[in-house]
């Protein structure tokens, strides 16, 4: 019987989402169906390529790019909410094996979803439907919901040295 967990990938380290993308291809090679839904992030990333290789696997992206130095706007808002809706259709539907609602964390954190209602979608999902939520920050609500919780930690990041984001790597 499968169970239908709920991941939570958190933390100031690397790896969230190269977590979160492994168990997806990991699902789809299984013949799992996944849905990888990103917020905030809009960017040519190697995870766009999967669709054209694997049915199984769909991805979209809700967002105009990090905030890193802006404050949201209505747009990020209204696209948030947009990815949200979807997401809880798609959790709902039973279609799909895995969800993966990357960066999502970051999504509350900066107030363009509320956890409440991030929360209270997740437990209404329908039975066996696994779902992945990443990002920073995240909040004791999705938390204390989760079956499991990962945190991962930054020690050392050459980052920290000027090397930028690499393809095939970071991106």
């Amino acid at each position: 019987m499968k169970a239908g967990y709920l991941q939570v990938y958190t933390g100031t380290g690397k790896g969230k989402t190269a977590a979160a993308f492994g168990t997806a291809m990991r699902s789809v090679l299984h013949g799992g169906r996944v849905f990888f839904a990103q917020f905030i992030k809009m960017s040519e990333t190697a995870e766009l390529l999967v669709p054209d290789h694997f049915s199984n696997f769909t991805i979209m992206q809700f967002g105009e790019g990090f905030f890193l130095d802006r404050e949201p706007t209505d747009d990020d808002r209204r696209l948030a909410e947009e990815g949200f809706s979807k997401c809880l259709a798609v959790m709902s539907s039973g279609e799909y094996d895995l969800v993966v609602m990357d960066e999502v964390n970051v999504a509350i954190h900066y107030g363009l979803l509320d956890p409440a209602t991030v929360v209270a979608a997740l437990e209404s999902r329908a039975p066996g439907t696994e779902v992945i939520c990443t990002g920073r920050n995240a909040p004791p609500e999705l938390i204390e919901a989760a079956d499991l919780v990962t945190e991962m930690r930054k020690i050392k990041h050459y980052f920290d040295k000027g090397v930028r984001a690499r393809e095939g790597i970071e991106y």
